[in-house]
């Protein structure tokens, strides 16, 4: 079932019954429990935010956590001594987590280049595994993450959780469950935020570490562009650079040099055209993905803060003639949801791919993202960080065989890789 099946309206109505059930309980770790056991490794900011939906799902029992980070691992002490009224297990090595035989799923939330060496040891296993976007930071790393889990039998997918977002989830389901617009033609979509957060040693204030803002920040976003399309990138054209962020902040005797605004341009094999834009030093944050079809045009949105503690707002309007949704309407995941992480596609990505654990693969959304999709995703990105540096147009085939591979291999790989 794709992730857009189901309205985001129905998906809320269903998990707040689900929330508010009287047997919902959040049982501690014991024995005779038979949750999935959950283990997280890497609880920064997106470790965190794993940790508190996994709770609010109550679908696992965390065993326990690794980081190297002393003040991460308090932090998710922290966080979990308020939820749950007890710290997690750490575990003293990452090779541990893999050999505990009450861990049955893992979640990989490290530092972006940190990813192929976790999963490297991750794979010795057989555990499940959802690894947090982007799967690499040089494309060389990706293509050897698709080869490693080609034939693996236990579930590997990518923490791309954009596409569980209200608005997007109402805008695929209105264009492709309902084909509200007819054929598609053109996608336009756009970021306006405020800088980079802080993290663990600034490791997402330099390319080397990041594989550029593009990469780290936007594969999301490329994500949704690629589904929307359907199709095969063919070209790719950006620039962008770094105008205001971080020109005076230098860590370890390094100056950061991380892009903070870019506009990318990509052609698909099909004839879908689609441009993508960002801007990472406005006072709030707002993103839109505007589609075009024969019949009309779609416009998701949402506004939200880094600064107040308010919530994210959610907003669908479908530009067609006579549609019921003709003007803006309101998508906001409830409160409890929303706040959860993400706008609440956190939570909905993680119940994604627990119900494909559990063999659940046609209910409720169980569409998270394949190692596949999440390596064409990085692929755009990789191609436009390329096209700014080279300040020229990136033929995707030819930049493929610069990297070892092309088309023609990743469709094999697909095969079995899926």
């Amino acid at each position: 079932m794709r992730f857009y099946e189901e309205s985001s309206e129905a998906r809320a109505k269903r998990a707040c019954a689900k929330l508010s059930e009287e047997s919902f309980q959040k049982t501690a770790s014991n024995a005779a429990d038979t949750r999935p056991g959950l283990a997280v490794i890497g609880v920064g900011m997106m470790g965190r935010e794993h940790l508190s939906v996994a709770h609010l799902l109550g679908r696992t029992v965390l065993r326990g956590v690794y980081d190297q980070s002393v003040e991460s691992l308090e932090a998710a002490d922290e966080l979990l001594v308020k939820l749950s009224g007890e710290a997690p297990h750490h575990y003293s090595a990452l090779e541990d987590v893999f050999a505990d035989p009450t861990v049955d799923v893992v979640i990989i939330s490290t530092p972006n280049y940190t990813h192929w060496a976790v999963v490297q040891v991750a794979l010795k296993s057989e555990k499940a595994l959802l690894v947090e976007k982007p799967m690499a930071t040089r494309l060389e790393d990706a293509f050897a993450i698709v080869k490693a889990v080609s034939n693996r039998k236990a579930l590997f997918r990518l923490g791309m959780q954009y596409r569980f977002k209200a608005q997007y989830v109402d805008l695929f389901r209105e264009v492709k469950a309902l084909a509200s617009l007819g054929v598609v033609k053109t996608i336009s979509m756009a970021e306006y935020r405020p800088p980079f957060l802080e993290k663990v040693e600034q490791w997402n204030k330099f390319n080397r570490y990041s594989g550029g803002t593009l990469v780290e920040k936007c594969c999301h976003y490329f994500d949704l562009i690629n589904q929307m399309a359907e199709a095969a990138p063919i070209s790719v054209y950006a620039s962008g650079g770094q105008a205001v962020n971080f020109l005076e902040f230098e860590y370890a005797g390094s100056a950061s040099d991380i892009d903070d605004h870019a506009f990318v341009v990509i052609n698909y094999s099909n004839g879908v055209r689609a441009s993508f834009t960002l801007n990472m030093f406005t006072e709030e944050l707002y993103e839109e993905m505007v589609v075009v079809g024969e019949k009309g045009k779609a416009v998701a949105s949402e506004c939200s803060t880094f600064k107040r503690d308010e919530p994210s707002t959610g907003a669908l309007q479908v530009e067609v003639s006579g549609h019921s949704h003709y003007h803006s309407r309101d998508v906001t995941y409830p409160e409890l949801i929303e706040q959860s992480g993400h706008s609440g596609a956190t939570f909905f990505a993680q119940e994604s791919f627990l119900n494909l654990l559990e063999g659940r693969n046609t209910e409720q959304g169980a569409d998270s993202a394949t190692v596949m999709q999440g390596l064409w995703a990085m692929i755009v990105a990789s191609a436009a960080q390329a096209s700014i540096q080279r300040n020229a147009l990136v033929d995707i085939e030819q930049f493929l065989l610069e990297h070892g591979s092309s088309s023609l291999a990743l469709a094999d790989l697909a095969a079995t890789a899926e």
